[in-house]
C-alpha cells in the first residue's frame, strides 16, 4: 500500500433555483436533486443490487503520464474554493486527478437538502510545472478528492479525503500522519486485498458561526456498497463522528470496520530495519486497545520478516487505535517530516458492536513511503449478501486519545540481546526492558515489592527477571529475557506490573519470533 460531465450553463438553473454563491468561480452540472442520509442509503443499497461496474480511469495521455515532482506542482488556486466568498468558517479545494488517482469521484455541494453537483473546470487549478495547458484539458474531467480548510488557518487544511476510500486528519500539532478507511476487505488474507472507492461525495454547507461540517460518502466495490455520513469537528484532537450503512453484493470472508492504515519501519524495539541516520522512524508505534470488560492493552507495532496477522478477541469494545505515544524530537531527529508530531487515531464505537476482534496486519516494509500497518474491527458474524451493516463510531485525531488507561501505561520497549553482562553466553535469549510510567506509581513506596507478571507461548523460558523504579519517567521497569525453542514460530509474551496482587499497569502484549539458528549469534 503506498502512501498514495459536461458542464451545464448556470442561465439553466436560474429558473429553478438561486444562484449559489460559488457560482462565479465554480460550475454546476445539472438541476440541483433532493438529498439526505436516508437517500444516500437507499441509493447504496440499490447499487449493490446491480452488478459492479468499475470506474471509468480513461485519463487524457498527459494527464496519466504525471510523475510525482510534476502532479506535485500543480496546485488549487484558494480563490476558487467551495463558499470562499461565504464568510463560513469552512473551505473545500479539491484535488487534481493524475500519479495514483486516476478514478473521478463526484462532488455536490449540499444546500437546505438540495444537491448540487460540481463541474471541473480547469482554471480551478494553478497546472505548475505539469505541462498540462487548461484550454487543452476536457471540461468533464473530474476531481480525484478534497480537503477542507478551517477559517483559524486558511493555509493549511484540517482534512482530506483522496484516493479509495482513503481520509486523513489533524489535530492541534497541524502534522499528518497515519490515514483512516472507510471499509477494508480482506486485509492481510491469503488473497489479493479489496480496496473499496468513495465514489461520491457531498458536502452540506455548514451554517454560519458552525465549527462543525457535515460530509456524505457513497462507497463502491465489488463485493459491497456503502453511505457514509462524516460530522466533523476540528479541535486539539479532531473528532469525526461517523455512521455507516453497508450493503454486501457477496460474502466477505474478512470485512474491516474503522480501519486505521499507517507506517512503522524501525524503533526501539525493533531495528530489523535500522539502516538509517535516524534513530526511529514511524507513524505510529503501538496498537492501544480498551476492551470491553474494561481491560488495557499495549502492543508495540514491528517491521516483520514476513507478513504477520494478529486477532485480538473481544465483546462491544470500548475503543482501539493506532497512537504514536513517543512523542520526544530527540528519538526520531526529523527536522523535516517530525514524527515526535504525528497524529493518534482513536477509535470510539457508539454503541455495542457484539461479538468480534481487533485485528493486526504488520508487513515488511524497507523503507518510510510505504504503509505497512493496518488495525481494525472484525465483526464474529459472517458477512451475507443482501443485508443491511449499520455501524456508527467516532474517530478521534491527536496528539493524546480521549480515553487513557487509569493504570500506568507502556512509554517505551527496548530489546537487544540477553544474558548477564560480564558472564560467558553459553545459549542465546533475548532482552526485553519496558517502561511504564503513570497511574499509581507514585504511591509505590521504597519497602513495596513490584513483580512483573509475565507468560509466554511455544514452550519459550523466561528468565533473569526485575521489576525496579525509573526515575527518569516517574515509573517502573520490567527486565527479562527469552529463551527460544529451536523452532521460529512467534512467542507471544504478555506482561503486567503488580504489587501484592493490584495491578499496577496496564497489559503489554508482544509477538518475538525468533532469528533461525545462524543468525543466533552469542557475541
Amino acid at each position: 500500500m503506498q502512501r498514495r460531465h459536461f458542464i451545464s450553463s448556470l442561465a439553466a438553473l436560474a429558473g429553478t433555483t438561486a444562484v449559489p454563491a460559488w457560482a462565479e468561480k465554480l460550475q454546476a452540472i445539472g438541476a440541483p436533486q433532493r438529498f439526505d442520509y436516508a437517500a444516500l442509503k437507499g441509493q447504496a443499497q440499490a447499487l449493490s443490487r446491480k452488478p459492479y461496474e468499475k470506474p471509468p480511469a480513461a485519463l487524457p495521455k498527459e494527464v496519466e503520464g504525471l510523475d510525482w515532482d510534476a502532479y506535485q506542482s500543480i496546485r488549487f488556486r484558494p480563490d476558487h474554493a467551495l463558499w470562499h466568498d461565504d464568510k463560513l468558517r469552512f473551505q473545500a479545494q479539491f484535488f487534481h486527478l493524475g500519479l495514483f488517482f486516476k478514478s473521478p469521484v463526484r462532488l455536490y455541494e449540499l444546500t437546505d437538502g438540495q444537491a448540487q453537483e460540481l463541474a471541473y473546470v480547469p482554471e480551478m487549478f494553478d497546472q505548475g510545472t505539469s505541462g498540462l495547458a487548461n484550454a487543452k484539458l476536457p471540461r468533464d474531467l473530474g476531481f480525484a478528492g478534497f480537503r477542507l480548510n478551517f477559517h483559524t488557518d486558511l493555509q493549511r487544511d484540517i482534512t482530506a479525503f483522496l484516493g479509495a476510500s482513503y481520509f486523513r486528519a489533524v489535530g492541534g500539532e497541524w502534522q499528518y500522519g497515519l490515514s483512516a478507511r472507510g471499509l477494508a476487505i480482506d486485509t492481510g488474507a491469503p488473497k489479493p486485498e479489496e480496496f473499496p472507492n468513495f465514489v461520491g461525495f457531498w458536502l452540506e454547507r455548514p451554517a454560519a458561526g458552525s465549527n462543525s461540517i457535515t460530509v456524505y460518502a457513497l462507497l463502491d466495490s465489488p463485493s459491497v456498497a456503502g453511505a457514509y455520513r462524516f460530522v466533523i469537528t476540528p479541535g486539539d484532537t479532531q473528532v469525526m463522528d461517523i455512521d455507516a450503512a453497508l450493503y454486501p453484493r457477496t460474502t466477505i470472508d474478512r470485512l474491516g470496520i474503522a480501519p486505521c492504515t499507517s507506517m512503522f519501519q524501525t524503533g526501539e524495539n525493533d531495528r530489523r530495519m535500522g539502516y538509517d541516520w535516524r534513530g526511529e522512524i514511524h507513524d505510529s508505534d503501538g496498537l492501544a486497545m480498551w476492551t470491553g470488560n474494561g481491560e488495557w492493552i499495549w502492543r508495540p507495532l514491528t517491521n516483520p520478516r514476513r507478513l504477520a496477522f494478529n486477532a485480538f478477541q473481544d465483546h462491544n469494545p470500548r475503543g482501539f487505535g493506532l497512537l504514536q505515544r513517543d512523542r520526544e524530537f530527540d528519538h526520531y531527529q526529523d527536522d523535516g517530516v517530525f514524527y515526535e508530531k504525528r497524529p493518534s487515531l482513536w477509535v470510539e464505537p457508539k454503541s455495542g458492536w457484539g461479538a468480534g476482534s481487533v485485528q493486526l496486519v504488520e508487513i515488511p516494509t524497507v523503507d518510510e513511503t510505504f504503509d505497512n500497518i493496518v488495525a481494525f474491527w472484525n465483526p464474529a458474524r459472517p458477512v451475507q449478501a443482501g443485508e443491511e451493516l449499520l455501524f456508527g463510531y467516532r474517530l478521534h485525531w491527536g496528539g493524546k486519545p480521549p480515553a487513557r488507561p487509569p493504570l500506568a501505561k507502556c512509554v517505551a520497549t527496548r530489546t537487544g540481546l540477553g544474558g548477564v553482562v560480564g558472564k560467558k553466553r553459553t545459549y542465546y535469549s533475548w532482552r526485553f526492558a519496558v517502561d511504564f510510567s503513570g497511574g499509581d506509581l507514585s504511591l509505590i513506596g521504597p519497602n513495596a515489592v513490584v513483580t512483573p507478571v509475565i507468560t509466554a507461548s511455544a514452550g519459550a523460558r523466561i528468565e533473569v527477571t526485575s521489576a525496579r523504579p525509573l526515575h527518569s519517567v516517574r515509573g517502573y521497569r520490567a527486565l527479562f529475557d527469552v529463551v527460544p525453542t529451536a523452532s521460529t514460530d512467534p512467542v507471544e509474551l504478555r506482561l503486567y506490573l503488580s504489587c501484592e496482587g493490584q495491578p499496577l499497569t496496564e497489559t503489554w502484549l508482544y509477538q518475538w519470533v525468533p532469528p533461525v539458528a545462524v543468525e543466533r549469534t552469542l557475541y
